[in-house]
């Protein structure tokens, strides 16, 4: 059964005392070299969770979801039952969205953390001026997403995300697992080397939550406002930020 948790972080007692950036780097460098080198190819996704369980409490890890799907909440849960999991709550998601997130935190063993950012929408607006996605969507990502995460993500020592290395050519040369120097913690990867249709099947196979934008043309989910639909054959990322040079939300950079 799984436990929501609304606002800020729940913070885990009896969480172990956190290890050294040098002792996590380390951690890092050692783990990518071992899961890289499993034959006859890299560690497969339930691998490289498997690595992290053996490695760090549950307490120390969160996953990063986006619920788009639920295949890697799924995913890690199997390994880490109970595991946090990070849904940066921007006030500009599509109902679909709020539904399927509401759906993950009934359906999965996961503890939804809804991260939000210091100002809501209104304060933000009467700072900015209204719709600031539309005038520079970098400072609004940066501002609803990025320092959000960054800050909750101090709390943990290891973080998993979704992204995957067709996506997007900036995310061609994905790892299974990194050192985050940004954030200062353990990056992982584990679906790095899916394809969508993997993603898909995994989903299907387990009967985990799809959001249902994900049939209706939506390959890739953003904020509404930044979110268009993307026609047969284009590049699943061209409805995010239509239209602007941008490609990335920061969070992955």
């Amino acid at each position: 059964m799984s436990h929501q948790e609304s606002g800020s972080l729940s913070l885990s007692k009896g969480r172990p005392a956190r290890r050294s950036r040098e002792e996590l780097k380390a951690l890092a460098e050692r783990g990518n070299v071992e899961l890289r080198s499993r034959q006859p190819d890299e560690a497969s996704p339930a691998e490289v969770a498997a690595w992290v369980a053996e490695n760090f409490a549950v307490s120390q890890a969160a996953v990063a979801c986006s619920m788009a799907d639920a295949a890697l909440p799924h995913l890690v849960a199997e390994h880490l039952p109970g595991v946090d999991v990070l849904f940066l709550d921007t006030g500009y998601h599509f109902a679909e969205t709020t539904f399927t997130r509401n759906e993950v935190a009934e359906s999965l063993d996961v503890n939804i953390v809804d991260v939000k950012p210091e100002q809501t929408v209104r304060e933000q607006d009467a700072e900015f001026g209204k719709n600031l996605f539309e005038r520079d969507p970098g400072l609004c990502c940066a501002r609803r997403k990025v320092e959000p995460l960054q800050r909750a993500l101090g709390e943990y020592e290891v973080w998993f995300t979704g992204v995957r290395r067709e996506e997007a050519p900036t995310r061609a040369e994905t790892e299974l697992i990194v050192w985050d120097e940004r954030n200062g913690l353990v990056k992982v990867n584990p679906v790095a080397a899916w394809t969508f249709d993997d993603l898909i099947d995994y989903a299907t196979v387990h009967e985990v939550p799809v959001n249902p934008l994900i049939a209706n043309g939506y390959p890739s989910i953003g904020c509404a406002p930044c979110t268009k639909q993307v026609a047969p054959g284009e590049d699943p990322r061209s409805g995010r930020w239509a239209g602007l040079s941008k490609t990335e939300c920061g969070l992955h950079l």
